[in-house]
């Protein structure tokens, strides 16, 4: 899996309807009507977000498959 930054997945986060509910220091907290979920990203600057928490968070989002097909073009 590519690793992308913190910037990067808020955009796709958006892109598919997710909005940004707050920020608190370098966390971006994000909600979407319907769901029931939040999810938390860790925007450091242009630092990668790794592997495993990258994974995670697409699998709450739902966009897990639609990233893997993406990638792997």
């Amino acid at each position: 899996m590519k690793n992308i930054t913190g910037k990067r997945l808020c955009k796709i986060l958006e892109d598919n309807g997710w909005t940004l509910a707050r920020i608190k220091g370098s966390h971006h907290v994000y909600t979407k009507e319907g769901e029931e979920a939040r999810i938390v990203v860790p925007v450091h600057g242009n630092k990668e977000i790794k592997t495993g928490l990258l994974k995670a968070i697409l699998k709450t989002a739902g966009l897990l498959s639609l990233f893997f097909m993406l990638t792997n073009i």
